[in-house]
């Protein structure tokens, strides 16, 4: 199929449609024109033609009506209208209508081509940014936050029910955990989806760059401020602004963070004007907020306009469950990107995952992923290879006779149920049998352990 760019002209003067068809022809383009408007209408079809281009005065048919006509077929297609009595009156009501752009008669060749130049590449914007939007909201969407211990489970129900209220919500956890990506979640799961998710590290900035990062400033509120500048909540206005290691704002930046909560207004550097912005505020912390207010270091006010919901991540060895479902979803995804074919672990380097206590959380495990994908060289991950990126008990690393590797190459579902079978087995082991310490470990309630050691049909001699 040619990639070449598709236009449909519309003009009642054959002359005029042979003269633009012939000049985008010679610049690449493909061109088709038509004489009757009702007929260019009634053939007309959604995603056949990139770019339309009317006259506005035709007999039986106007160029307003033939606009509103294909706008109902293909609202997003842009629309070029032609006329030789341009006034601002009709201007307006061809823009109101949904037109793109407005060329006035006679016009040079260039002129055409120009606009029509135009009009495609703000077409190519729009597609751009609507898959882009597509793409955040598909990564987003809840279940494709990896993860199925009951741990988690509860932690998605939270933020399900919170996402569409317009609440502050405060994401604990240890490093590592996937506190942004929860954040995202709530983001692209709320009204305010269609607007800016705006990040910044609080740890990562000086104090004295943080806080115009955050409100901006005002042309010489300091040395060096050569114009005004917006901050980051006015950048998320509409939006979402996640404030990620909260609990390193310095004191004069949360009594201003506090103002604009309570107020929905703050001042810029240096501006005696407040600025009024509509903004949902998600923070985070690795640190104990209660401990930094009980020696001074986080203003209690603030903490309780920030925690009003809170959502607590479990560090990784918690939710040891869950560690072939991430495993299997890096490997997938290193594949993806480099071209790689790794098969998966051989059954000593899932024994060796399975017993490591990673304090990195999720973040080290995809890094140690990363890492044995970039220097094994057979088709499994081994033992060998993982011993160089991790430290793990050798007396937990025994191989059971659930299975003996995951495999890739199987159906997804079923190399992680295989893994998922191999991680309990190795736990009840470990606990001599225990069901509720090996539950407790793997991150799930005892129930759940039951009905999978059922479903998997462990047997008690298999541990």
């Amino acid at each position: 199929m040619s990639d070449k760019k598709r236009i449909l002209l519309i003009d009642n003067e054959p002359g005029l449609c042979r003269m633009m068809e012939q000049i985008l022809l010679d610049h690449g383009y493909l061109a088709k024109s038509y004489t009757s408007p009702h007929q260019a209408v009634e053939e007309f079809k959604a995603s056949a033609w990139d770019l339309v281009i009317t006259d506005i005065k035709m007999p039986g048919m106007s160029g307003l009506e033939v606009l509103q006509a294909i706008k109902a077929k293909q609202h997003d297609i842009p629309v070029i209208m032609i006329t030789a009595y341009a006034t601002v009156d009709m201007s307006i009501q061809a823009l109101r209508k949904g037109a793109y752009d407005m060329l006035t008669k006679p016009f040079e060749p260039d002129e055409l081509v120009y606009r029509v130049k135009n009009a495609l590449q703000q077409r190519q914007l729009l597609e751009e940014n609507r898959e882009l939007r597509a793409e955040l909201e598909e990564k987003f969407r809840f279940e494709n936050i990896i993860g199925a211990c009951d741990g988690l489970k509860s932690v998605l129900e939270r933020v399900g029910r919170v996402a569409s209220r317009d609440t502050s919500i405060l994401v604990t956890g240890e490093s590592g955990t996937g506190k942004e990506l929860i954040a995202q979640a709530i983001h692209y799961n709320s009204p305010r989806r269609e607007k800016r998710f705006v990040a910044i590290n609080c740890g990562a900035l000086p104090e004295n760059l943080l806080e115009s990062e955050l409100f901006g400033y005002k042309k010489g509120a300091f040395t060096g401020a050569t114009e005004s500048r917006c901050g980051l909540l006015e950048a998320a206005n509409g939006g979402t602004l996640f404030l990620d290691e909260v609990g390193n704002l310095p004191m004069n930046v949360q009594k201003t963070l506090l103002r604009f909560l309570q107020e929905k207004e703050f001042h810029r550097l240096g501006d005696t004007t407040p600025t009024r912005v509509d903004v949902r505020v998600l923070s985070a912390t690795n640190s104990d907020l209660k401990e930094a207010i009980k020696s001074g270091a986080f203003r209690e006010d603030l903490y309780y306009r920030l925690n009003v919901v809170n959502i607590h991540l479990p560090p990784l060895r918690e939710r040891r469950s869950d560690i072939p479902l991430l495993a299997a979803h890096f490997i997938v995804q290193q594949n993806q990107k480099f071209k790689t074919a790794i098969k998966g672990f051989d059954s000593e380097s899932l024994r060796m995952l399975s017993a490591c206590e990673w304090p990195g959380n999720i973040r080290q495990l995809k890094n140690v992923i990363e890492a044995c994908m970039a220097m094994e060289t057979g088709e499994y991950i081994s033992r060998d290879t993982l011993a160089q990126f991790i430290e793990a008990d050798p007396d937990n690393c025994a191989v059971s006779d659930v299975t003996q590797q995951v495999n890739l190459d199987l159906p997804y579902t079923t190399a992680l149920e295989l893994f998922e079978a191999d991680l309990l087995t190795g736990l009840l082991k470990r606990h001599s049998g225990n069901i509720d310490l090996a539950a407790r470990e793997a991150g799930m309630n005892m129930v759940t352990m039951y009905r999978k050691i059922k479903r998997y049909g462990i047997r008690k001699g298999d541990y």
